[in-house]
């Protein structure tokens, strides 16, 4: 998928060393308006950037200039609650899904994931929320404003003369866009599972024990040797249908059937405190199988026939594409380089030409995965930077420069109206 916004995973967490600081308690090394910075906190951070750049952590400064930017992000929160910036849980839900495929794809499989933080793919998706919603608030003020932040062809040309010498060489680039579309469960199997979730359900309602049924049936690996057990959660960790049913319960009451993305659940509502559940859960997934897969290939050959024979692969994209950030603009995945790319991705496009689309490829999404076809709009080979062929890459540098200072200075002229208390 077209990775529009960068979050961080924190990789930290896989460090022994960061582990075990953890469970010490924190002490406050910073205040921000009413968020606080922990040491684990920084801890995390400074370890994910030293993993991340192959430096040091403990390198001189590193821990200050960490902090700062930790202190930069929360001051931008601050005034993103000023200013009433909104995210949509479903932007939330995506970017987590993108979060965790790059977890996935740097240690090797959800398996080793669940295995490296002790608990499902779900919980950790619940616990992050919170956090990449935070990340999306500041991101999306900083676009606002930015948005109307430009280049002048004279300010572009000037930076080319300043800095020529210290530009990287151009890789190799690709434009593509893509067409994507998820396995949809066959019918079959949906209908029966949702009979087995029936069964389950009445009896439950007929004396049954709740914890019993979940630790026997359910499918959610981090929840199901706790008799379904989620904890104490906040309104707007989970995603909608499972939030909209538990917060519509009694305690004690419990649910019907919810269908979600995960698949299917029986919802138990333990207690209630304010904005705050405590829920227990059975989940049966629903699956997939070859028929599913194949209807998919299938449906992805036609289209691509279509485009073959002259139809607008965008319009195509834009009628017929599952990636919600893409189909509205045809399929775009935009210009990138190799090292932008997944893994899979990048091996998949290897031997398609400019001009060609692919035939149907599986790709991974999230917990996911879905079929695509690829078209090679253009590809560019390797070249030192020069202002007759990269003049839109000159200016994007020279913007991304020019949005630096001004960020620099936007957080200066916070830090005199917004409480900040450095405590390191």
């Amino acid at each position: 998928m077209k990775q529009v916004c960068k979050f961080l995973v924190y990789l930290s967490l896989l460090i022994p060393a960061v582990l075990s600081a953890q469970t010490l308690v924190d002490r406050i090394v910073a205040v921000v308006d009413k968020e606080i910075i922990t040491e684990s906190e920084l801890n995390e951070r400074v370890t994910f950037l030293a993993v991340q750049n192959r430096i040091d952590p403990n390198q001189a400064g590193l821990r200050m200039q960490v902090l700062d930017g930790l202190i930069s992000e929360k001051l931008i929160l601050a005034q993103a609650l000023i200013d009433s910036v909104e995210v949509t849980d479903d932007e939330v839900t995506r970017a987590l899904d993108q979060q965790i495929a790059n977890f996935v794809r740097q240690v090797g499989s959800e398996q080793r994931v669940e295995q490296m933080y002790g608990k499902s793919i779900s919980r950790i998706k619940r616990e992050y929320r919170t956090e990449i919603k935070n990340q999306l608030l500041v991101q999306k003020t900083r676009q606002q404003r930015e948005a109307a932040l430009t280049v002048t062809h004279r300010e572009a040309e000037d930076f080319f003369i300043s800095f020529k010498d210290s530009l990287p060489q151009v890789p190799e680039e690709f434009d593509l866009s893509h067409l994507y579309i998820v396995p949809k469960p066959d019918t079959a199997v949906e209908a029966k599972t949702r009979i087995v979730m029936q069964s389950i359900l009445d009896s439950i309602h007929a004396g049954g024990d709740f914890a019993s049924f979940a630790k026997r049936y359910s499918t959610d690996p981090g929840s199901a040797a706790s008799g379904g057990d989620l904890g104490w959660e906040k309104r707007g960790v989970f995603v909608r249908e499972f939030e909209e049913t538990v917060f519509g319960l009694k305690e004690g009451d419990i649910s019907g059937i919810v269908k979600t993305q995960f698949g299917f659940h029986i919802i138990q509502l333990l207690g209630r405190r304010g904005e705050s559940v405590h829920s227990r859960h059975i989940l049966m997934k629903i699956d997939k199988g070859p028929a599913s897969d194949s209807a998919a290939v299938d449906t992805l050959r036609v289209l691509r026939q279509r485009a073959l024979k002259g139809e607008s692969f965008a319009e195509l994209a834009n009628k017929y594409s599952e990636d919600e950030d893409t189909k509205t603009i045809g399929g775009d995945l935009g210009t990138l380089t190799a090292d932008q790319l997944q893994p899979d991705f990048a091996g998949q496009i290897k031997e398609i030409k400019a001009g060609e689309i692919s035939e149907p490829l599986r790709t991974v999404v999230g917990s996911s995965y879905g079929f695509h076809i690829i078209w090679m709009r253009k590809r560019t080979a390797p070249h030192a930077i020069n202002l007759q062929d990269d003049f839109k890459r000159i200016q994007q540098l020279a913007l991304y420069m020019k949005r630096n200072k001004q960020n620099a200075e936007w957080i200066d002229e916070l830090k005199k109206t917004i409480y900040v208390d450095i405590r390191l």
